[in-house]
C-alpha cells in the first residue's frame, strides 16, 4: 500500500547538480536556468516551472565552449 501523503504534484526541478554559471551566456551549464530562476524555483507556481522548462532546451545552443587552459597555449 503506497502512502499517498508524501507524493506531491509538483514539477520536478531540472537541476542535474552540475551547478556553475557559464560566464558569457549566465545560465547554470548543467540545468540551463538562470540564476533568477535557480533562486525563485521554490516560489514559483506550477504553470511557471512548466514554462521555465519548455524553454530550458533552446538554450542549450547558448553555451559555446571555453577556450583556454593548457590546450589554447600549447595550440592544439
Amino acid at each position: 500500500m503506497t502512502d499517498e501523503v508524501w507524493k506531491r504534484k509538483e514539477v520536478d526541478s531540472p537541476c542535474i547538480k552540475i551547478c556553475t554559471v557559464h560566464p558569457e551566456a549566465r545560465i547554470c551549464i548543467g540545468c540551463h536556468r538562470t540564476i533568477d530562476e535557480i533562486a525563485g524555483w521554490g516560489r514559483m507556481s506550477p504553470d511557471e516551472r512548466r514554462a521555465v522548462m519548455a524553454e530550458l532546451p533552446g538554450r542549450a545552443g547558448l553555451l559555446r565552449q571555453r577556450r583556454g587552459g593548457r590546450s589554447a597555449r600549447l595550440g592544439n
